[in-house]
């Protein structure tokens, strides 16, 4: 297995977890008898493990290496789901769940970091292909637990996803020693970036993220309510959304390495704001459909760059700046679309899919320091 799979592998691994988990998680309440208000809470649990182990991970990576964070983390992720599965009561599943989130945004911020390591040795762009096998991971995971759930039952779900999952990771594991580079750098002094530039690179991170949150958790709601569309076609909205960013994203790394990454994130994020445009603006479900299915195109490999121009920025660890990166981008996924949905009852969903299209601006205007994700590809200008 080549450096390259083996980092794909991880980053398949990881987003097979997620998808199991958001198909698993009507069950989960189901069994422990939670409310729509406690599923709430428990989601929110998972969501602040991520925030608080992000950070943390960079940290490690600095004090003990990227390998041996990332087999750490991977491996706690791959049994988390199951952990989560067993818990007997709700106070278990909290922590569990508190665990699990943390496992899988630590695992996420090493990988990332691993991504990171392979673009330089290979001084070739990868990271848009390793976040297409995320959703790939993503899309496999939801789409085994939907038919497992169904036919055999939250516990079978659960350990067929923990040894598909640790079959997938172990191999790359193994690996994963030629894909690090032990550099003084990796191993740097454990503290937060005093720069400015991890801190702008997550702002732009988080513009681009937000809106993919917002399809995610309204986008149907949007459709139903204010576009008067039925069930089936209110679903096709984030499915035209997050299909077009997963195929779109296996081209990414040849259109960054052609035309750099600045040029390739001022495209993307008109053609994102765009389609966010429509979206927001949109007088049918039908022109509301092609407005995600554009800005899914566009919003492919927005956080891919970002993500490796932070961990290529100069001065600082990979994993000191993609924690910062990530957390701060991530709770665009994480936090913004519960803020979204207080905006959408005083104004609308119309409004708030709007004005994401004009987040979409701002990462425009803060593409040139996207310049450091070419670092990988061209060494010689650092």
């Amino acid at each position: 297995m080549t450096p390259r799979a083996s980092v794909s592998a991880l980053f398949l691994a990881n987003g097979f977890i997620i998808g199991s988990w958001a198909a698993m998680i009507p069950g989960f309440a189901h069994r422990l008898d939670l409310s729509e208000g406690d599923v709430g809470v428990m989601i929110a649990i998972f969501g602040l493990g991520s925030l608080v182990v992000m950070p943390l991970t960079g940290i490690t990576i600095a004090r003990f290496g990227t390998e041996t964070i990332t087999r750490l983390l991977s491996l706690i992720a791959a049994l988390a789901l199951l952990w989560v599965a067993l818990a007997p009561n709700s106070f278990v599943a909290a922590c569990s769940l508190f665990a699990f989130g943390g496992a899988i945004a630590g695992m996420d911020v090493a990988m990332n970091a691993v991504a990171v390591d392979v673009e330089r040795e290979h001084s070739a762009p990868i990271m848009s292909s390793c976040h297409g096998f995320w959703s790939l991971g993503g899309l496999a995971g939801a789409l085994s637990a939907g038919y497992l759930l169904e036919h055999s039952g939250l516990y079978f779900h659960a350990s067929f996803a923990t040894v598909a999952v640790t079959a997938l990771i172990v191999p790359a594991l193994w690996y994963l020693p030629q894909a690090m580079q032990h550099s003084p750098e990796s191993r740097g002094a454990i503290q937060f970036p005093r720069t400015w530039l991890p801190y702008l690179i997550g702002l732009a991170a988080l513009c681009s993220a937000m809106p993919e949150g917002a399809v995610i958790d309204w986008s149907a709601l949007y459709l139903k309510q204010e576009l008067a569309a039925n069930t089936f076609k209110a679903s096709t909205a984030f499915g035209a959304f997050s299909a077009t960013m997963a195929i779109v994203r296996f081209f990414g790394d040849p259109i960054r390495s052609r035309f750099g990454a600045v040029r390739t994130v001022q495209a993307c994020s008109m053609v994102a704001c765009i389609g966010l445009l429509i979206a927001g603006l949109a007088p049918t479900a039908n022109w509301a459909i092609a407005g995600f299915l554009i800005a899914g195109l566009g919003m492919s490999n927005l956080v891919p760059i970002a993500f490796s121009a932070a961990g290529n920025a100069p001065g600082l660890a990979p994993g000191i700046g993609l924690s910062v990166a990530t957390t701060i981008g991530y709770s665009g996924v994480l936090v913004a679309p519960a803020l979204f949905g207080h905006v959408a009852e005083w104004l609308s969903f119309s409004f708030v899919f709007t004005a994401l299209g004009g987040a979409m601006i701002l990462v425009a205007v803060l593409s040139n320091i996207m310049r450091f994700a070419d670092r990988a590809a061209r060494p010689s200008e650092a």
